[in-house]
């Protein structure tokens, strides 16, 4: 009885913080996310399934550093950037992250609009309806409201699983893959190493941080629930990843082996699984893109509004009221106005800057993991909570690949490639 009464405390009390973790973790599966697994597999078929493996340690590392920060301090990422290295550093961060969320408000915009073309809406309807649809669940609802209508789209995720399954890959080669990495030759392709940039850019992302970190503050988990919500992290780190190898596999089955090899956008994904894996596969990925372009057109401008507004000293959360927080709602209804209005633009090379967002992520991302070490491992700060060797070389590891990576990508224009 003491056995099942320990389980139940447990469960009751990781109830009582999922949600910033699982949440973060799965909007990172967005309309830039999804038009880069499924290139990887349409281009490459199972070659970038290894992958998945490591990045999934880095993603698991990096989320679980900020959750424990929020947990233990009390404050947000920006807040304590602000506090601890002073306010000329922190304007230049949050100038950085702003103009770098944008780009990546109007890659949801276009998935919205792309995934709802599927289904022959025009999106000179779709964005508007869904831009306002995306400002009254934040501004109108509360926290906890809110949080729970994101915990339902995570879970919505599963459809690309399904459609993974429905495309009928071959499971012992993409297994194979994802445990043996190819041979030392493919990373001398150009294009194989550009993927490799955009599928460790996709996945860690910098707002993710700054936006957990403010989650987890304004949901009030305290070092007593630290642990339940390590759970949460880990949970919705290995969950986002699996639905990420699943559009990869479903799209080296069916693109891949019928020589499919180039693939503009999501949508061209979704179109080109019909007549191969049938009419279930596509709406499923159609439906799945469409929920991950809205949600993450939630979660991103506010994701830049809790950073920008912590960084800055303005009051922030979706706990307030318009009133008490106008500088964090307004900069929230501005991004989701100028990057639904953007993709109205006529002509507008969607994809450039799906694909731009992403490089610029992965550009950005050192310069964030570098504040994160330096404030995770000061003892002042976090007491007994400080990093451990393991998670110190983790970390270290992930932010010099990405300087490596970031190095190679501005290497290849330099030689005029892409």
């Amino acid at each position: 009885m003491r056995f099942l009464r320990r389980w139940k405390i447990r469960i009751l009390l990781f109830l009582a913080v999922v949600g910033p973790g699982f949440i973060t973790a799965n909007v990172d599966n967005d309309a830039g996310g999804i038009w880069t697994y499924s290139s990887a597999g349409a281009q490459f078929g199972h070659m970038l399934l290894w992958t998945m493996i490591p990045v999934t340690l880095a993603l698991i590392v990096v989320q679980e550093m900020t959750a424990r920060m929020g947990a233990v301090t009390g404050k947000g990422l920006s807040d304590l950037i602000r506090e601890e290295f002073g306010l000329r550093i922190t304007f230049f961060m949050m100038i950085g992250i702003l103009i770098t969320n944008f780009g990546n408000v109007v890659a949801e915009f276009a998935g919205i609009a792309g995934s709802l073309e599927l289904f022959g809406i025009s999106k000179y309807i779709s964005v508007p309806i869904c831009g306002v649809i995306v400002w009254l669940i934040v501004v109108k609802g509360q926290y906890k409201s809110v949080e729970k209508v994101f915990l339902v789209a995570s879970f919505f995720y599963v459809t690309y699983i399904f459609a993974g399954v429905l495309a009928k890959p071959a499971w012992a080669d993409a297994l194979r893959a994802t445990v043996k990495p190819p041979s030392l030759g493919a990373f001398r392709e150009q294009a194989y190493l550009y993927m490799v940039i955009g599928l460790v850019g996709t996945t860690i992302a910098p707002w993710m941080q700054f936006y957990l970190q403010a989650s987890v503050v304004e949901k009030g988990v305290t070092r007593r629930q630290y642990k339940a919500s390590q759970i949460d992290v880990i949970a919705g780190c290995v969950f986002t990843d699996l639905v990420a190898w699943f559009i990869i596999v479903a799209c080296a089955a069916t693109l891949y082996v019928h020589g499919y090899h180039s693939v503009a956008n999501a949508k061209d994904a979704a179109q080109a699984l019909r007549p191969l894996a049938g009419d279930y596969a596509y709406i499923l990925f159609a439906m799945g893109l469409f929920n991950a372009s809205l949600f993450a057109a939630s979660i991103l401008p506010l994701s830049t509004a809790y950073t920008v507004c912590e960084g800055l000293g303005f009051e922030s959360g979706v706990g307030m009221q318009f009133s008490e927080a106008p500088v964090f709602y307004w900069l929230y209804t501005a991004l989701i106005v100028t990057g639904g209005g953007v993709i109205l633009i006529p002509n507008l090379p969607l994809v450039k800057i799906v694909i731009f967002s992403q490089v610029v992520n992965g550009v950005v991302l050192p310069f964030v993991l570098i504040f994160m070490l330096l404030l995770i491992n000061k003892k002042a700060l976090m007491g007994e909570h400080v990093n451990s060797r393991f998670f110190n070389a983790v970390a270290w590891a992930t932010t010099v690949l990405m300087i490596a990576l970031t190095v190679a990508w501005f290497w290849t224009l330099r030689g005029g490639g892409g």
